[in-house]
């Protein structure tokens, strides 16, 4: 990252190493950065953190459970958390339980728990435009139930948990009414035992999900079989795409369905009930492909782009790259599915779903050098950006569409809070982060003030958000200087930038943004010593006395 001179000059009047390079927080900054607010929940920690873009502490939720993986800021401006419920059973990555929102004071104004004895909600949960929510569940299965539909036996244990989509309708502060929902168990296929439910050839039906698959690394046979880790909806089509990491598949269904439809086979605007519209990723899995046909390893966050944005329509996922030839690494792909003119996914007779690859693809420059064996997630910006989260490492950034890195941040809290800069801070995985715009409505009339950065012991940082006009300044008066409560600054001209207050550790203290060219800051409650003001390349010693 360039260093300004004012950077070096900083440097040598605190005395700090000039080889120093921080290892948490802000690590890349350029000016072709999205604008916005990033939010994010570290895993092991129960506090939600959003940041601008010079990696500033703008906000934070308090709570007092970890999340069960996913966050978002809602037009309110309420947070929605999904959080890690340890009841009994149900024991899987991606556990989540409860789902809570918040208000930006972090008031709870609805609370809603999804879990008992024969469903838990995980992973993730999507808001829809009417202000229901759809989250994805565990339902359980015992293995009698999953005899009697088709399951081999040598592939269970005591219990079978497949998946379900229902739609809540948040009521009143703690409860919801399930609206419409959708089980994976009303559509399925087995060609292993002629004399139990679900019997048929697997690769006549792509519509149906095996329930004998298994897939790779034994996922198939875990009590966790399809383990869904993301949920989106397109309102426009009335859809819903689901990302199942086992089967290294994504699946888009029809929601325009009523929930007795959504069990069958006909119905809604597809004509197909339930059934699986389409699926991408794996087609061995239904019978229509090999080894050399999977473009899916372990995936996650599959999504739709929004409008107005590049790729707009097509689908953006992280591809975890677990167990990929040519060895472990991650990227980002975009998919774009074939589509008839009458909105129908095309399928050629005894073929599997397409594309063969990618619309686009983000790889880092040494492939091996971007890699999250698990959880993670991406999205494409307005400007055409993609921020990507790798979230195993807690790392966070924004590239181009060349695969230009612009920004780029390390989650500096783990389960203990906040580490100090320079340090390692381990234990910092993050499901996801999500950048909001300035004119997000969530922000409208927010404090959204930057305060320090949430790492300790901070180093300078030359990033600087403010449009700074630039002036011939004759002039900058400051007084009185010792100072004990308010300091006053005058220019001969009109100045816009931000004023920084830096105390003789190089710590960042306050910042304030000075427009006009008289300004009043109040220095109460400082501990006396000698700080620095830095402002448009000067610096200029300050005072402070008791008072």
């Amino acid at each position: 990252m360039y260093k300004s001179p004012i950077f070096f000059l900083l440097c040598s009047i605190l005395g700090f190493n000039l080889l120093a390079q921080p290892t948490v927080g802000l690590l890349e900054y350029h000016e072709d950065t999205y604008p916005g607010y990033t939010l994010f929940a570290p895993l092991q920690n129960t506090t939600t953190y959003l940041i601008d873009n010079c990696g500033n502490l703008v906000h934070q939720w308090e709570s007092n459970a970890t999340p069960g993986s996913v966050v978002y800021l809602l037009e309110d401006g309420s947070l929605l958390r999904v959080e890690r419920l340890n009841v009994q059973g149900f024991n899987s990555g991606g556990k989540g339980g409860r789902i809570k929102q918040m208000d930006w004071d972090g008031n709870v104004i609805w609370q809603y728990d999804l879990a008992d004895g024969t469903q838990h909600q995980h992973h993730d949960v999507e808001v829809m435009p009417n202000g229901n929510i759809l989250a994805i569940a565990w339902e359980l299965k015992t293995t009698a139930e999953a005899i009697a539909a088709g399951r081999n036996p040598q592939f269970l244990g005591n219990e079978f948990w497949p998946d379900k989509v229902v739609e809540l309708e948040p009521i009143g502060t703690d409860s919801a009414n399930v609206v419409w929902e959708w089980h994976i168990w009303d559509h399925l296929i087995q060609d292993f035992d002629a004399t139990k439910a679900n019997f048929g050839v697997v690769a006549e039906h792509p519509e149906l999900m095996d329930i004998n698959y298994i897939g790779n690394v034994g996922a198939g046979g875990n009590v966790d079989w399809v383990h869904f880790n993301s949920i989106d909806y397109n309102a426009d089509l009335d859809q819903i795409v689901l990302s199942s990491r086992h089967f290294q598949e994504i699946w888009i269904i029809d929601h325009s369905t009523t929930t007795e439809e959504a069990a069958g086979h006909s119905g809604g605007n597809s004509g197909k009930g339930g059934d699986i519209l389409y699926r991408w990723g794996n087609p061995k899995v239904y019978d229509r492909g090999n080894d050399t046909d999977t473009r899916l390893f372990f995936q996650h966050d599959a999504q739709w782009i929004p409008e107005g944005r590049p790729g707009a329509g097509m689908l953006l996922l992280f591809n975890n790259g677990l167990n990929r030839p040519g060895g472990n690494y991650s990227s980002v792909d975009v998919i774009d599915p074939p589509i008839d003119d009458q909105g129908n996914y095309l399928l050629e007779e005894n073929s599997h779903f397409g594309p063969e690859l990618a619309s686009w693809t983000y790889n880092a420059p040494f492939p091996n050098a971007f890699y999250s064996i698990n959880i993670s997630g991406a999205q494409r910006l307005p400007n055409g950006n993609t921020l990507i989260c790798e979230g195993n490492d807690g790392r966070f950034f924004e590239v181009k569409l060349d695969g230009t890195l612009l920004w780029e941040y390390i989650n500096p809290v783990n389960n203990n809070g906040p580490v100090t800069q320079g340090s390692n801070s381990g234990a910092n995985q993050v499901f996801r982060a999500y950048r909001y715009g300035e004119d997000y409505p969530g922000l409208a009339g927010r404090d959204l003030n930057p305060g320090n950065p949430i790492e300790l012991e901070p180093l300078p940082s030359e990033c600087d958000l403010t449009d700074v006009v630039e002036a011939e300044v004759d002039y900058i008066k400051v007084f009185p200087n010792p100072v004990s409560d308010m300091l006053y600054l005058e220019s001969s001209e009109n100045i816009d930038c931000l004023l920084r207050l830096i105390d003789a550790s190089g710590q960042m203290i306050r910042q304030i943004h000075w427009k006009g060219r008289k300004l009043e800051w109040n220095m109460e409650n400082l501990s006396p010593g000698l700080y620095f003001l830095q402002w448009q390349g000067n610096i200029r010693k300050i005072v402070v006395m008791e008072q």
